[in-house]
């Protein structure tokens, strides 16, 4: 149960509401065909990234202690069962780009991934997280190095050369730099990216991050996902910003199983930029990471997930960034409520949920330190039933919009109904000031896309808030009129889920 300091108290009232109109735009979000471009997962992963806390201070013994604190802590039981490394896994010398093979594929930095006999640091922690059950998922940028390129390395299997699939232009790659685009009308193309994604696959991963990805890389998506299909190992394949707009969503919900088209929700630290070794070791000019975020840092997901929500589905989803609940306030930077917005919008889209912040208390390095994971965090990670309705892979629309006039909505609703016929809807006070009062949200089951009922509906509380127990679940009933309302704090929501008794 919430503090009562807390309120969201659900009612059924006469009283005066801010009743939140519909949305005609955006039809309530149903269950979708399923489709699958190549990846084993028909729902939204979830899983935990190095990028948030660990920056390019990752190494081998951290990611092992995240993973194992998955195992301990139950956020695996959970279904948290990815393990991903971010940026700086690989060796980067300078803008020249990133080092390279024989054949032009980047190599790992032994340094921050040590081998472990025969194999490279890569592929034992791949071996290491696969033996306790977690998958392991690793980044890469588009492109080809520029290092490869004046080398003219040869592209195995092919008579080919790396100097003539290379454009003349630049690809993104912000840690490293030296990345140059790829043409794929020359024959060697496709083939390049089938020899760097055999290589991931013989390393054992099982999801790729391709970052930098812009409305002018649709060719690099097909061409990663078509060797991942070549390759015969199913890897997720997640399409991560640069910057792009729904111009590129046919295109990634075709050839992508994840794509995030938001910028970053880290708002990396008090004093990231202030000096050019936030990024080099040994990241003298970034003192620290947290907090990680706040609730006014990410709170443009909210048009983000009405905007895509067309797009998502089984087998691909639209993806918000990380989740950073977990270190409690101070170090994610968001109170209760806003952790349990952040939750509740990303379950609404049907959103990967990927964990950023640090779980083993381990991070004390050039970066700061964490406090680790906390229990009321826990608690809001493994809410069995939010789970539930980000693992239906529906993606809600937004059904209700309030706001003043040239400024930010003040009350959003979100909702959706699955294939069981029952509702989910979020009730959302987006208010930022966090001293204001709470308002009362409201909004229909009609609005929600469910049927008419004469006997009434069944909302269950998905946070446990002050409703009434009933059964063992928190739950109340509303009558035939469908009418579902809270009262909700800055930065809060109420998210229900609306059962028909018919």
């Amino acid at each position: 149960m919430k503090k009562l300091t807390r309120a969201m108290a659900a009612m059924v009232t006469a009283t005066p509401l801010l009743l939140v109109g519909s949305v005609a735009a955006s039809p309530v979000a149903q269950a979708a065909t399923a489709y699958s471009p190549g990846g084993p997962d028909q729902t939204p992963v979830m899983g935990w990234s190095g990028w948030s806390s660990l920056r390019l201070g990752a190494n081998t013994a951290q990611v092992e202690g995240e993973a194992q604190a998955l195992l301990k802590t139950g956020l695996a039981a959970a279904g948290y069962n990815y393990v991903d490394i971010d940026d700086g896994w690989y060796q980067c010398p300078g803008s020249q780009g990133p080092n390279v093979d024989a054949n032009g594929r980047w190599v790992v930095n032994p340094t921050t991934f040590p081998n472990v006999g025969s194999e490279n640091g890569i592929k034992a922690l791949a071996a290491y997280l696969h033996k306790r059950g977690l998958k392991f998922g690793i980044y890469e940028t588009a492109g080809i190095s520029s290092q490869a390129v004046s080398a003219n390395t040869p592209i195995l299997g092919t008579s080919d050369t790396a100097d003539q699939i290379a454009t003349t232009k630049s690809q993104n790659n912000y840690n490293c730099g030296g990345m140059m685009a790829i043409n794929y009308s020359a024959p060697g193309a496709q083939a390049y990216v089938n020899s760097v994604v055999n290589q991931l696959a013989s390393w054992g991963v099982d999801y790729i991050k391709l970052d930098g990805i812009t409305n002018k890389n649709g060719a690099d998506v097909k061409a990663w996902q078509s060797a991942i299909h070549k390759s015969g190992r199913p890897m997720v394949l997640d399409a991560t910003e640069g910057s792009f707009t729904t111009k590129l969503a046919p295109t990634v919900k075709k050839y992508a199983n994840q794509w995030e088209f938001e910028p970053d929700i880290e708002i990396n630290g008090p004093d990231e930029g202030l000096a050019a070794g936030c990024n080099t070791a040994p990241y003298t000019g970034c003192t620290s990471v947290f907090p990680l975020t706040s609730y006014s840092t990410w709170d443009d997901r909210f048009d983000g997930v009405a905007t895509w929500q067309p797009y998502g589905g089984p087998g691909g989803f639209n993806d918000y960034d990380s989740i950073e609940v977990g270190d409690g306030s101070k170090d994610s930077g968001m109170s209760t409520a806003a952790s349990e917005s952040q939750l509740s919008l990303w379950s609404l889209g049907s959103a990967p949920l990927i964990l950023g912040g640090d779980l083993s208390s381990s991070v004390k390095n050039a970066y700061g330190s964490s406090a680790g994971l906390t229990p009321t965090d826990l608690k809001l990670l493994t809410n069995a039933q939010v789970i539930e309705v980000d693992q239906d892979s529906i993606d809600a629309s937004r059904i209700g919009l309030a706001g003043t006039p040239g400024g930010k909505a003040g009350n959003q609703v979100f909702a959706k109904v699955e294939p069981s016929g029952d509702g989910i809807v979020g009730l959302f006070n987006t208010t930022t000031k966090v001293s204001s009062s709470p308002v009362s949200i409201a909004t229909t089951a009609a609005a929600m896309g469910l049927p008419a009922d004469a006997k009434g509906y069944e909302v269950q509380d998905l946070w446990g808030g002050q409703s009434m127990a009933v059964g063992g679940k928190t739950s109340f009933h509303i009558s035939s009129a469908g009418q579902i309302s809270a009262t909700v704090p800055a930065e809060g929501v109420a998210l229900y889920r609306v059962i028909p008794l018919h």
